[in-house]
């Protein structure tokens, strides 16, 4: 008998233990090559665990179990013969892909990654049996498991299915009431939960957080946007969104105003000569910042492109923690959920975050007559530490200016006039 010990690997540097958030396979299972085994969480991202070997499986571990990194998880008998009606993946691969892809392929413009186990047409929406990890997702939305189809072994529900169906727009149950009770549950707080706690705690405590308003007036780049967003999207193949402006008028502005863009360490202060902007997406798993790098470089359709990609990652539960550490300066959007004003936490070890919020139409003066304008109210957290009321403000109206008038993007932040002129 030959016997594979799989090991913890690190998930990235620094992190030295996980968690066994789930196990998407019973003990005693034959497990094929590359499937996904179970779900670890480390105090950064949530991560897949593939089977490095085909084989029977024999579990070593238990879920909520917190291991070392280089920890035996679980054995792989790669000797055992695959039972006796089962069909390679690789045979089947091509239908579950090609069936997968059509579902989720109009929703969100890409081909999705199918499970690794051959689709099962002759299981039912009903019969299937959600994984741990596909229960939390079903119960979070308030889907139920009838509604989806398993393309897991035996038909079992696993996570992908249920992000999958979620992305093709299947929506939560429609119910009278919440059924309300007296019970009430425990449930243990994941190893990225507990330290997302203990970050914003650290925050409020060692930072001297300070939050600076104004208002947007959105109609510029809402008239834009309206104007080239086909040309634009059969050009370079992606929408065109706000968050584009928005990061190409913040890497502008941090040029103009580096400290916004410094990090304290120790008695020093670190100045970047770059733009690693985070944007806050959401996911099945919670609010993540995967990291756009370099975006004082990049063009609207770079950024748009990168935005795109990091999201679906998220979506999908492929986002690693080098795609969300080293940003520079946060971007949130609370508007997407239909926050009309919010004092955004600052992301350590950053200095600053912006928040954007919904956009809402509101009476304004414009050149002393009153007209309705799409507003929206930003908001600028800063460490009092090292950035001063004059930057901070400066760096929000700066933002603002350029977003009004989104033509001083390509100067600087400076208005083309003033470029002519020299000035």
């Amino acid at each position: 008998m030959s016997v594979l010990e799989m090991k913890v690997p690190s998930p990235g540097e620094s992190i030295s233990e996980v968690e066994i958030a789930s196990w998407l396979v019973s003990d005693g299972d034959y497990v094929e090559k590359d499937q996904a085994i179970a779900e670890v969480d480390s105090d950064k991202a949530t991560l897949e665990l593939p089977a490095e070997q085909s084989g029977i499986i024999t579990l070593k571990a238990e879920e909520g179990e917190v291991v070392k990194v280089g920890q035996v998880v679980c054995l792989i008998d790669t000797s055992a013969a695959r039972p006796a009606g089962t069909v390679a993946p690789a045979a089947e691969a091509p239908k579950a892909v090609e069936a997968v892809a059509e579902k989720v392929a109009p929703a969100i413009e890409s081909k999705a990654v199918p499970s690794p186990n051959p689709v099962n047409e002759k299981t039912s929406y009903a019969s299937g049996t959600p994984s741990p990890a596909a229960s939390k997702i079903l119960a979070e939305s308030g889907i139920s498991a009838a509604k989806i189809n398993g393309t897991g072994k035996e038909g079992r529900i696993t996570k992908q299915d249920v992000i999958s169906a979620m992305s093709a727009g299947i929506s939560a149950d429609a119910v009278q009431g919440w059924g309300g009770t007296r019970d009430t549950n425990r449930e243990k707080m994941s190893m990225l939960r507990r330290k997302i706690a203990e970050r914003l705690v650290s925050v409020k405590n060692d930072t001297a957080m300070l939050t600076t308003f104004n208002e947007l007036d959105m109609k510029p780049i809402m008239d834009l946007r309206a104007k080239y967003k086909d040309s634009f999207a059969k050009s370079h193949d992606v929408n065109l969104g706000f968050m584009s402006f928005f990061t190409k008028a913040v890497t502008e502005a941090l040029n103009l105003f580096p400290a916004v863009n410094a990090q304290i360490e120790g008695n020093e202060v670190i100045y970047h000569n770059y733009a690693d902007i985070g944007i806050a997406v959401s996911s099945p798993k919670g609010l993540m910042v995967p990291v756009v790098r370099n975006a004082e470089q990049m063009t609207l359709a770079e950024i748009e492109k990168e935005i795109k990609r990091l999201a679906i990652k998220a979506r999908d539960g492929k986002i690693t923690p080098d795609d969300m550490t080293g940003g520079t300066f946060t971007i949130t959007n609370g508007g997407v959920f239909g926050s009309m004003m919010s004092t955004p936490i600052i992301n350590p070890p950053q200095s600053a975050i912006l928040g954007m919020h919904n956009i809402v139409d509101r009476p304004v003066a414009i050149n002393g007559k009153v007209e309705i304008r799409p507003m929206m109210y930003l908001a600028l957290s800063y460490d009092h530490r090292i950035i001063d009321g004059k930057e901070s403000v400066g760096f929000l109206v700066k933002v603002k200016e350029m977003l009004e008038n989104p033509e001083r993007m390509i100067f600087g932040g400076k208005d083309p006039l003033q470029v002519l002129l020299g000035l």
